[in-house]
């Protein structure tokens, strides 16, 4: 079974094809992938308690493991508390290791 990595890093607050991206997402999950979705740059910003990204929590109901960049946290003053449910910080090595691993890896 393919493993897939979707490395979204924009706001979909401002940019409208992000929620197509996370469709990508959901659509390889349904097809039986292992599919993460790592949050990098602005793309945190939909992870936040009170950001309300009906996509995100599709993707994340669908089943799609969604992980957002501990250091783009930091940058916009976020921490582990704000993250809504079903999304984790993690650190960009979480990349590097995947790529290593022969993850397919898309970014966005």
């Amino acid at each position: 079974m393919s493993s897939y990595m979707l490395i979204s890093s924009r706001d979909p607050f401002e940019c409208g094809d992000t929620e197509g991206f996370y469709q990508i997402a959901i659509d390889l999950k349904a097809k039986g992938r292992d599919v993460t979705l790592f949050l990098v740059q602005n793309g945190v910003l939909p992870a936040r308690n009170s950001a309300e990204s009906k996509a995100l929590r599709h993707a994340i109901g669908a089943g799609v493991k969604v992980l957002a960049d501990d250091f783009s946290l930091r940058e916009r003053a976020l921490d582990k508390a704000a993250l809504a449910d079903g999304i984790t910080e993690a650190s960009l090595e979480r990349v590097v290791d995947a790529l290593a691993a022969g993850t397919k890896t898309l970014w966005h």
